[in-house]
């Protein structure tokens, strides 16, 4: 994530802390954006609760641009980046301030039972992944939280298209209004039902 985006995350993150509610990631991959949102929790006295299946997105797989051998599992040959999450957060401090659920989205979204006073959409980038975790968790947005879309490009040409449609969505569904554009990060903010 850019140092702006990261700031704007920050900014959100802090503001919506002060609901008093758990603030939520989806895509934690190596916990960059965890720490950002794990900080602002700590500030707030909440947490964060960072969702992800750590097996890896669609660009992070062998033959792809974003892949990393170094977070493969040599003894099952796939992707494992929670080894390298739990070190980010211990180097960070943050460790109490996160609770790591592991699995995909969809499946924790259907247990989950309250609201969130922020929901950061970093996962996959097809439209079956982000479409799942946009239906999922913008309903878990309590009212005045914030829904934090990341990797929306308008133009085709500047990245996938799929957190863009998902951003396209929030809006036309009425329930949230546009608070910040930093680049590719969006910032939403529960308005309606």
């Amino acid at each position: 994530m850019p140092v702006r985006e990261g700031l704007a995350l920050y900014a959100a993150a802090a503001e919506a802390a002060g609901l008093g509610l758990p603030l939520l990631e989806v895509g934690t991959y190596c916990g960059r954006s965890t720490i950002l949102l794990a900080d602002a929790a700590r500030a707030a006295g909440t947490v964060v609760v960072t969702v992800d299946h750590h097996r890896g997105s669609e660009e992070q797989q062998p033959g792809w641009e974003y892949h990393d051998p170094t977070v493969v599992d040599p003894e099952v040959g796939l992707m494992d980046t929670l080894p390298t999450f739990r070190r980010t957060l211990h180097k960070a401090g943050l460790e109490e301030y996160v609770v790591a659920v592991v699995g995909r989205s969809p499946q924790v979204a259907k247990v989950w039972a309250g609201e969130v006073g922020l929901v950061f959409i970093d996962g996959g980038h097809t439209d079956e992944h982000a479409t799942a975790d946009y239906e999922g968790w913008a309903p878990r947005v309590a009212p005045g939280g914030l829904l934090v879309i990341h990797d929306v490009f308008p133009d085709p040409a500047d990245g996938g298209q799929a957190p863009y449609r998902i951003y396209l969505r929030a809006l036309e569904s009425g329930a949230f209004t546009e608070v910040s554009v930093t680049d590719s990060l969006r910032v939403l903010r529960r308005t309606g039902a």
